[in-house]
């Protein structure tokens, strides 16, 4: 009999990834993935960056490069943290991932030993929860209101547990709630952040995708100590299939997700590097963020305005000011999983919100994903998501 290390038992296949194999069947309204629209990906002027790279610099570009990654890009990185984020940093406090996600398994197996205690947001990213399981640890999730992780929760928690070693949080339009924390908030948890001395994984893949209100400071560019760790991402603003994301961190941590990147890939593509920050040398990026968010913003308005039409009055949802997701909660009895099968068959898919609990905490909640689907099936796929609902309640 095949034995296989503890950590297995932790791991599970994605919920996610599991209904996207059933969202993608054709005919079916998917409200279930964090997908980028197709449709605005800037398939012509990529096209002309890689044939770029590969005229000036082909052999480079199909060569092995460092495990930092492409230093150019890197430059570009922390130009735009400073532009977007008022982060100071610059490209040897930087490190590209294959995506945020392996930033996110980096950071658990850089911090956590079995049974220390990550502390997470409660709902939280099911894709970080599942990265740090492989590091055996306890999750403890800090409750939230509309302005995120309530912070008197927060130091009850970091005033009486000495096995803490993380906090995860996503301070902008967090994923599943899509819910922002407010300037004040920020500067609260900063505080607490210093005096206990505990490092923060900051995630934060869609700050740029905001539609309504003020851009807010990240926790980073109020990191005095040290201790915030950034990750960041192309994936929303140009194209998930590069799979390029970056870590942000100061020199003793970073250090150590180096190593970690040396161990698990030994570096990073070299050509979608080039290509991307050719891409951002020919093209105008902020101007195709631009056109991403007034898509992005009035699906996500769409959306509110036919939930709030379609949906039972026992239905509590967020009307997010960014980002990809809205989070509905329905009545405690409510159990979205059971739900879910009787919305496929009608050919409307989400996800059940017990994956963003990390011990399947709560069953009445869901998240709903706007950017990928345009008006007339999002209208269409609320109703029936709505009727499902009704149905549910008179049980």
């Amino acid at each position: 009999m095949i034995k296989f290390a503890s950590r297995m038992d932790n791991l599970k296949g994605s919920a996610i990834r599991e209904i996207l194999k059933v969202a993608t069947m054709p005919g079916m309204i998917s409200f279930a993935g964090g997908l980028p629209a197709p449709e605005l990906f800037p398939v012509e002027e990529i096209t002309q960056a890689a044939v770029a790279v590969l005229k000036e610099n082909g052999t480079k570009a199909l060569q092995y490069g460092e495990t930092p990654g492409y230093e150019p890009l890197r430059v570009q990185i922390a130009e735009r943290m400073l532009a977007k984020n008022n982060i100071k940093t610059d490209a040897d406090h930087i490190l590209i991932t294959s995506g945020s996600q392996q930033g996110l398994d980096f950071s658990g197996r850089v911090f956590l030993n079995p049974d220390d205690v990550v502390i997470i947001e409660s709902p939280s990213y099911l894709g970080a929860i599942n990265a740090f399981k492989a590091s055996e640890p306890k999750f403890v999730s800090i409750p939230t209101d509309k302005d995120g992780m309530i912070m008197s929760e927060l130091e009850k928690v970091l005033a009486t547990n000495d096995r803490v070693r993380m906090i995860y949080v996503i301070p902008d339009f967090q994923n599943p709630s899509g819910r922002t924390w407010p300037l004040e908030r920020r500067k609260a948890f900063m505080e607490l952040v210093n005096k206990y001395e505990v490092p923060v994984i900051e995630d934060n893949p869609y700050g740029e995708l905001r539609y309504k209100g003020e851009y807010l400071p990240a926790l980073k560019s109020m990191d005095t100590k040290g201790l915030v760790v950034y990750l960041g991402t192309f994936s929303k603003i140009l194209a998930p299939g590069y799979r390029l994301g970056w870590v942000c961190a100061s020199d003793e941590i970073l250090a150590k997700y180096n190593f970690m990147a040396q161990a698990a890939s030994l570096q990073p593509s070299t050509i979608s590097a080039m290509e991307v920050s050719k891409f951002i040398d020919m093209f105008d990026l902020d101007a195709h963020v631009d056109r991403i968010r007034e898509v992005y913003g009035h699906r996500c308005k769409f959306m509110v305005e036919c939930m709030s039409k379609y949906f039972p009055e026992e239905a509590v949802f967020t009307d997010p000011d960014g980002g990809l997701f809205t989070w509905v909660e329905l009545p405690d009895y409510i159990d979205t999983a059971e739900m879910a099968p009787k919305c496929l068959e009608k050919n409307v898919a989400y996800v059940p919100g017990i994956g963003f609990f990390p011990y399947g905490e709560k069953k009445n909640c869901m998240r709903l994903n706007y950017s990928c689907m345009k008006d007339e099936k999002i209208e269409e796929g609320i109703s029936i998501l709505g009727g499902v609902m009704k149905d549910y309640l008179k049980k």
